[in-house]
């Protein structure tokens, strides 16, 4: 709880982040001819998770906020893991969220020919050599952060042996692993990144986008800066992992800009989420090992997984804004994210009748063969919103935990002899119940009084409990998969041990027999969302048919953060 309460102290007099008051310092400092122009910057190697949109959320909105332009750039630089499908997903989910790039949708893989141009220009300047050593030897050359590195013994090689083998590189010619293009910087550097970083490796599978023109590909801190230089990028904002890069950003940069314009990074925290994952590697690897089924899981953090849970774009922004951008680490309680879910989904998801666990309920004294129609408030906090019908008969669906033979003393639901409002409809009194050999209720049977529909007088008589229902011969059979955590403990990413073993073996319930009013059933369509009265909310699944309706639970109604907010 301190965590965020920190977080939300963040925003200064005027109403802005740290980030977005260093970009209204520069603009009134006339920088780079007072323009402002973000970008957002994916590697089209897998899906955005919600710690991409905290990301995307500051790059666009920024823009926005203060009259600037924010580019979409796929960082294409390593065909081996890129595929087309990344880059729909990532402009869709983009689009979810409401920002749009406009007409400046670019690719790193566009700044090939500058970014090799420059890297030729820094080996004719003594600045960048071809190393044949391994990537092993490498790294141990580098030495430690207590230990300066040494030099490699190809790091004094002639510029113009250099610059025989990088084209020949790029003819491919050599092996994937055999030579690296480095910048010749400083193997003593107190910052690790300037210890002669590598600047170009060589692969030879073919670029989606560039087929087999290129046999070397730029790393990223020599082609990002770089890139953003040449799209005209004023503020490349990312994550505080990249704050040691920094230094080596400017270095580069450097070698192209001038006083009249240089791009500046800013560096803001990571998204962390209790109860989840965020590393790329991990998520894959819960896909790849069907310990999920796919991105789009609703247990999974992407935005393709939380669109599928019912997350809304709104809740998500909202979530974003309370945890606030800062310069340190900090753990996100996922409570916080299903209150601001659920605080949306309150104001405009529609109530309905689901019945989940089904028993059925048969009144006595009421009518063969008639049918009522009872009116329902489609949102009591939006009245607006209008209301429907719904079909009362003899034979009702009611919630098997909804009764009780023998309750405890504050049982205020259907028991023997005692009284409850059916919600909209009438009181009744429960006489009787039916079982079959194994002692399991079949039916409950009750008497209703027809004094007390709700709209008559007799409506006024209080009962201290109201239960939800269906009509059991209009009723329409759904399946509900009941979603939970995806891990067990609160911080995965902290403990020993294989990760997998974390995972919540109740993360997935799934209900074949749960019935539905029809009012529900005629409007099927997925990535809608409703309350289920009762019983918390819901969204239509893509896996759902005319015949079978499927929901994905997105969140309970009880609100455990609002809870902690009022202590």
């Amino acid at each position: 709880m301190t965590e965020i309460i920190k977080e939300e102290a963040t925003v200064n007099e005027n109403g802005l982040n740290f980030v977005e008051q260093e970009i209204v310092n520069d603009l009134a400092a006339g920088k780079n001819g007072g323009r402002l122009n973000t970008r957002f910057p994916p590697e089209p190697n897998g899906y955005l998770h919600i710690g991409h949109a905290k990301a995307f959320i500051m790059d666009f909105g920024a823009a926005e906020k203060f009259g600037g332009t924010c580019n979409l750039r796929f960082d294409d630089t390593n065909p081996q893991k890129e595929d087309t499908e990344y880059v729909e997903a990532i402009k869709e989910d983009i689009h979810w969220l409401g920002f749009d790039w406009g007409d400046r949708l670019y690719y790193a893989s566009d700044y090939f020919p500058q970014l090799f141009d420059l890297a030729v220009r820094l080996i004719k300047e003594g600045k960048a050599y071809v190393d044949e050593q391994s990537s092993e030897e490498i790294a141990r050359q580098k030495g430690t952060p207590t230990r300066p590195g040494e030099n490699s013994p190809f790091r004094d090689r002639p510029v113009e042996e250099n610059l025989d083998l990088f084209y020949r590189m790029n003819k491919g010619e050599f092996e994937e692993g055999s030579m690296v293009l480095r910048a010749k910087i400083d193997m003593a550097s107190d910052n690790m990144h300037f210890r002669d970083p590598i600047m170009y490796r060589i692969i030879k599978t073919p670029h989606w986008r560039t087929g087999d023109q290129w046999k070397v590909y730029p790393m990223y801190d020599f082609a990002h800066g770089q890139s953003d230089y040449f799209e005209g990028v004023t503020h490349s904002i990312c994550t505080l992992e990249f704050v040691p890069h920094r230094p080596l950003y400017e270095y580069f940069v450097k070698e192209l800009a001038d006083e009249s314009y240089c791009p500046r990074q800013i560096e803001f925290n990571r998204l962390n989420l209790t109860y989840t994952v965020m590393s790329k590697r991990k998520l894959l690897q819960l896909v790849k090992e069907g310990l999920v089924n796919g991105w789009d899981d609703p247990r999974m953090p992407t935005l393709r997984g939380l669109r599928r849970r019912g997350y809304t774009p709104s809740s998500i922004k909202e979530f974003v804004k309370k945890i606030g951008y800062t310069k340190y680490e900090a753990l996100n309680h996922i409570e916080l994210l299903e209150h601001s879910v659920r605080e949306d989904l309150n104001k405009t998801a529609t109530r309905v009748s689901v019945i989940q666990n089904p028993v059925k309920l048969i009144l006595t004294n009421y009518p063969e063969g008639q049918t009522e129609m009872m009116t329902m408030d489609n949102n009591p906090e939006n009245l607006e919103e209008g209301q429907h019908e719904m079909p009362f008969t003899r034979e009702l669906w009611i919630e098997r935990e909804d009764f009780m033979e023998n309750p405890p003393k504050k049982f205020f639901r259907m028991s023997p002899d005692k009284e409850v409002r059916l919600k909209g409809a009438y009181i009744i009194k429960c006489t009787g119940v039916k079982k079959d050999e194994n002692g399991e209720i079949e039916e409950i049977y009750a008497t209703y009084d027809p004094e007390t529909r709700s709209g008559l007088p007799g409506a006024d008589r209080k009962v201290k409990g109201t239960l939800h229902w269906v009509s059991a011969p209009t009723a329409v059979e759904a399946e509900i998969r009941d979603y939970d955590r995806l891990f067990a403990v609160e911080n995965p990413s902290a403990e020993e041990g294989d990760f997998r073993d974390l995972l919540n073996p109740d993360s997935l319930k799934v209900r074949t027999n749960a019935k539905i009013e029809p009012w529900l059933a005629e409007r099927i369509k997925a990535g809608d969302n409703y309350q289920f009265v009762r019983l918390g909310y819901y969204v239509v699944d893509p896996d759902s048919t005319p015949e079978k309706p499927v929901f994905n639970k997105t969140i309970g109604l009880k609100d455990t953060w609002a809870k902690e907010m009022k202590k």
